[in-house]
């Protein structure tokens, strides 16, 4: 009989198992995490980005159209995708996710040439910020550059972004997954840090649309004293000995008033300024790629806290039927000791006693796995510190039959909706664009140059004579054609070696890229479906134990039965119970994971 109930103990331990899967284990994912994320996160964050990662600011344009390209040559592309991860696609730090964990930061920026027709030949740079890919805004992060509206975001939402709780509406009533997610996806610190990484993008877009906007460079000036300077204004010899000059006599002093200014305004540029521009519209695809990354997480990992509170949640109240059963156990070997039956033993009263105190010792972990789920989703919630969070009670089992997506169809999706996928086609066009700009710099800008110089002094005669050269009183303007460039030839060869070499090295990031995310929605989608088969299985051998269970209880209850045969039925009821329950727990993240890899967007988003 000890032995028996060792067994049944043994299998009520496993309860305490699957409770410890409600333990929240922080993704790898957007963050560096944009930012600082959970404890834990590994992804990129939005603004920190390195020197090689994707170029951005910019839209095409007509290459006719004035303009300049902008100083700087230092461009960011992003990193290639790290070695997959062979963990578990569900958690954190799967393969696609590691590929993009390095974020850009922006290394140039997009300034009109002073008085220049063009960008400086050998400093044609693209004004291209990189970011690390990330999570676009509504999935379509192509779509949001329109006109010269900041493309991929609105003011409304910005506002919202920010993770700071201060004006957040608090949850009312329990907290549902879809509310969790919501709230998750729009008040997590991570997307507000995305979400202003965005701003930036469009910031540096409209700059370098605008990059052939004349730079108007004018001075103004007073200044004195002046000494005098008196003629007959036809450029003939001073009129007054003060006139004169190498002498302490400077006569009526007066002052000067002064003002110059130019412009020069780019009519061709062989296409510079167009490949600018439309370098530059791939910014905000790359924010808003990097935002929807961050927000795919962070959605994820409310799933994530949520199911694991519902396995804590069901994990006690297994434990507590277990503790149940083994108190009638012990209770009917106390009636059969009292009895004197053969069946039992004193010994047997001794083991049950310790094993029943060994199971309830279990609570704490599994008490602590629950409040550890319930914290972070009150995090992920916004939810106040004084504010009580009362989540909704599901059961993990779904009531239906769910159609698990093939994999030809997850890959498909995949492959159109990844955020990381958008965000390296951007970079790459941008690249395009920084190699066509090196290879224009050898040829020069023609522009439309202008200046005029107007001065006025009181203690100096004007003079009238064109021939009559006048710093004292000078007007002059004028407007003129001019066709700048250089001939630094040999390090015009090297930038546009490097830009080349750059392209080839995204281009071999985005098959890389390809390759992990392949590998990842292989994995989740092959987990899930085994996850599923394992829980469809283990619910219908929780009811078969049931049934065994009952029957062998009432033939032990009846003395018709042996303790043997009742403790073999407990112990299959407890292990398929455990099972059933932490095989739905990885339906239900399965699902969800299998939504991130996808980059399928809530209905909430759409």
């Amino acid at each position: 009989m000890g032995r028996e109930v060792t067994r049944v103990v043994a299998v009520a331990m496993l309860l305490t198992g699957g409770v410890a899967g409600a333990q929240l284990s922080p993704t790898t994912a957007p963050s560096n995490a944009p930012g600082t994320g959970a404890p834990g996160t590994a992804a990129p964050s939005p603004g920190n980005l390195s020197p090689a990662t994707i170029p951005s600011p910019g839209t095409s344009g007509s290459q006719g159209r004035p303009g300049s390209s902008t100083s700087g040559s230092g461009s960011a592309l992003p990193p290639g995708p790290s070695p997959v991860n062979p963990g578990q696609a569900a958690e954190a730090g799967n393969a696609a996710q590691s590929a993009t964990t390095t974020a850009p930061k922006t290394s140039t920026t997009m300034q009109g040439t002073p008085g220049a027709a063009a960008p400086k030949a050998g400093t044609p740079a693209v004004g291209t910020p990189g970011a690390a890919e990330g999570g676009p805004g509504d999935n379509a992060p192509g779509n949001d550059v329109s006109g010269n509206g900041p493309p991929g975001d609105s003011a409304s939402e910005v506002a919202q972004a920010p993770g700071a709780r201060a004006g957040t509406k608090p949850p009312q009533g329990p907290i549902t997954l879809a509310r969790l997610v919501a709230r998750a996806r729009t008040q997590d610190a991570r997307v507000a840090e995305a979400s202003a990484e965005l701003r930036k993008f469009q910031a540096l877009y409209q700059q370098a649309k605008w990059a052939w906007f004349p730079k108007f460079e004018i001075t103004l000036g007073a200044g004195g004293p002046v000494p005098e300077a008196r003629n007959n204004g036809l450029g003939g010899p001073p009129t007054t000995e003060a006139s004169l000059e190498g002498d302490w006599n400077f006569g009526d002093v007066g002052v000067t008033v002064f003002s110059t200014g130019n412009a020069v305004l780019p009519l061709y540029t062989f296409g510079k300024l167009t490949a600018l521009e439309k370098a530059g519209a791939q910014g905000p695809i790359v924010g808003a790629a990097l935002r929807e990354r961050v927000r795919a997480e962070a959605g994820f990992q409310a799933a994530q806290a949520y199911y694991g509170y519902q396995l804590a949640r069901a994990g006690l109240k297994q434990l507590e039927d277990v503790s149940k059963r083994l108190k009638d156990a012990s209770d009917r070997i106390d009636a059969l000791l009292k009895e004197d039956s053969d069946q039992v033993s004193k010994l047997d009263t001794y083991k049950l006693g310790y094993f029943r105190h060994l199971v309830e010792s279990q609570r704490a972990s599994a008490v602590q796995g629950e409040q550890f789920a319930l914290t972070a989703i009150r995090l992920l919630a916004s939810a106040a510190p004084d504010e009580p969070v009362e989540v909704v009670e599901e059961d993990l089992p779904l009531r239906e039959d769910v159609k698990l997506p093939d994999l030809e169809t997850a890959l498909r999706e995949a492959s159109e909706r990844r955020p990381e996928l958008k965000a390296i086609t951007a970079g790459i066009i941008a690249r395009e664009q920084e190699v066509l700009i090196r290879e224009r710099s050898y040829y020069p800008d023609l522009g439309l140059a202008g200046f005029y110089d107007i001065r006025w002094t009181s203690s100096a005669t004007r003079q009238r004579s064109q021939f009559a050269y006048d710093p004292f009183n000078d007007r002059t303007a004028g407007l003129g054609l001019v066709l700048r460039g250089t001939f630094d030839i040999p390090i015009k060869d090297a930038q546009l070696e490097q830009a080349r070499a750059e392209l080839d090295k995204l281009r071999a990031q985005e098959q890389t890229l390809k390759a992990g995310i392949q590998l990842e929605v292989t994995q989740v989608q092959g987990q899930l479906v085994a996850a599923y088969a394992r829980a469809k299985s283990f619910t219908e051998a929780e009811r078969n134990a049931k049934r065994w269970a009952t029957a062998a209880y009432a033939a032990f209850d009846l003395g018709t039965g042996d303790t043997r045969e009742l403790v073999d039925a407990f112990s299959a009821l407890a292990q398929a119970s455990a099972e059933r329950g932490k095989s739905w727990h990885d339906v239900r993240l399965g699902l969800a994971s299998l939504e991130r890899v996808t980059g399928a967007v809530p209905a909430t988003d759409e």
